[in-house]
């Protein structure tokens, strides 16, 4: 479901978070598949790519680190919906770029995430925007945020 900018801005924080994280579970399998005909067959080493460019150099495992993230607990499931929203810039991005890409290579479609990423991070700091590594980490993550949401639609 597409929402118009004033519908997205009554949403309370949880709603911004649900709405963003369903763009980039939606967007990334855009992305893989995409990524897949241009010749991807590393797909952590081509994620990690976007991701360090877009969080200075962490990966997905560093960054799960850092939030305090349980074993294989997923990163985009404790992110607010403003770094959310950096990843769905970062997804649609590397999506257009690599649908021009004209012959499958995964060196060249892993470079374009992580030029993306880091593009995508110099554009924040242009702004004067918070760096997503120094944004808050959500007390509940989207997994929790659905329980809860199920939950209350039961009773």
């Amino acid at each position: 479901m597409e929402l118009t900018e004033e519908e997205y801005n009554k949403l309370g924080e949880d709603e911004k978070r649900l709405y963003r994280r369903k763009q980039t579970k939606d967007g990334n399998k855009v992305l893989y598949r995409i990524a897949k005909e241009k010749g991807v067959k590393n797909f952590d080493k081509f994620t990690n790519a976007g991701y360090k460019g877009l969080y200075n150099g962490e990966t997905a495992n560093d960054i799960a680190k850092r939030k305090g993230l349980r074993y294989r607990e997923d990163i985009l499931d404790n992110m607010g919906s403003v770094e959310l929203g950096a990843n769905v810039f970062r997804i649609t991005q590397t999506e257009a770029l690599l649908e021009k890409q004209e012959k499958p290579n995964e060196n060249i479609a892993t470079n374009t995430h992580y030029k993306v990423g880091k593009a995508i991070r110099e554009t924040i700091e242009k702004l004067g925007g918070t760096m997503p590594e120094e944004l808050p980490t959500p007390k509940k993550s989207i997994k929790e945020l659905e329980k809860e949401r199920q939950n209350r639609l039961e009773v």
